[in-house]
């Protein structure tokens, strides 16, 4: 049997935010940790952090709208650890904009990375999470059962994530392979701070409500523990779990609450 010590995880994203608070979940329970993303100098310093507190992980370069570098980083993981037993596709960004406003090339780009992108992590990352019996971890979103104004290609995007894991968890049957996709609230990160482009702004603000934020580190525990428990779908903070209840039971209280947030300038 192999022990939590010799179990490898690779997790997209993870330069930031969730994806980086699930790094050193997972490094603090003894997983070796793979870091992915395209903010290298990043990725760099966590998995020394990591290492100097007696955890194990590296970093490999991954740009989720090229197939060919999610395949790459497949390969160099297999080379340096020879396994795979769970993958966490977390790497995604935000488009912004009514419906009205945006052009193909903003809906290109945001199912490019949030739905393309997290498909083929799995996809490369299969082979080998199926000689482990491995576990897949999809990073969905509440706005995947919500109306999204002005976040409506976000939102089309996470509902495409939950279509995802619906379609893994049948295709995966007797493989031993689990598939859990996460939908989380209002969790702190730098999503706001993406514009169309993909360009990172560290000077522009979050506009959702910060009494709402859940803190990285919170989120991470709770999203490790599903992944680990092979949970199917997992929505997550209370007010997620509030508003997708009433989105099933009172949508046009639903649709007022969310007609009178914050309007883009």
């Amino acid at each position: 049997m192999t022990s939590t010590k010799d179990k490898v995880v690779w997790i997209t994203g993870a330069s930031s935010g969730i994806g980086k608070a699930m790094a050193f979940e997972w490094a603090r329970l003894g997983y070796k940790v793979v870091l992915s993303a395209r903010r290298k100098e990043l990725l760099d310093a966590i998995a020394l952090e990591i290492n100097q507190s007696g955890g194990e992980s590296f970093t490999v370069f991954v740009d989720i709208m090229d197939e060919k570098s999610i395949e790459t980083a497949v390969q160099h993981i297999i080379n340096y650890w020879g396994r795979i037993d769970i993958v966490i596709a977390n790497a995604g960004f935000g488009v912004f904009g009514s419906i009205d406003k945006l052009s193909a090339k903003d809906w290109n780009r945001q199912l490019q990375s949030n739905v393309i992108g997290l498909a083929l992590t799995v996809k490369y990352a299969l082979p080998y999470l199926k000689l482990n019996k491995g576990r897949i971890g999809l990073v969905g979103s509440v706005g995947a059962f919500l109306p999204n104004p002005f976040v409506g290609a976000y939102g089309a995007s996470k509902a495409a994530v939950h279509s995802i894991g619906l379609t893994l968890q049948v295709e995966l049957l007797g493989t031993g392979v689990s598939c859990t996709t996460l939908h989380p609230g209002f969790v702190v990160s730098e999503i706001a701070k993406v514009d169309n482009d993909g360009q990172w702004h560290p000077e522009r603000t979050d506009p959702r409500p910060s009494k709402l934020m859940w803190p990285t580190d919170k989120a991470a525990k709770v999203m490790v523990k599903a992944i680990i428990k092979r949970k199917r779908n997992y929505v997550f903070t209370t007010h997620g779990k509030v508003f997708v209840w009433l989105q099933q039971w009172l949508p046009s209280l639903v649709r007022t609450i969310v007609s009178k947030g914050p309007k883009p300038e």
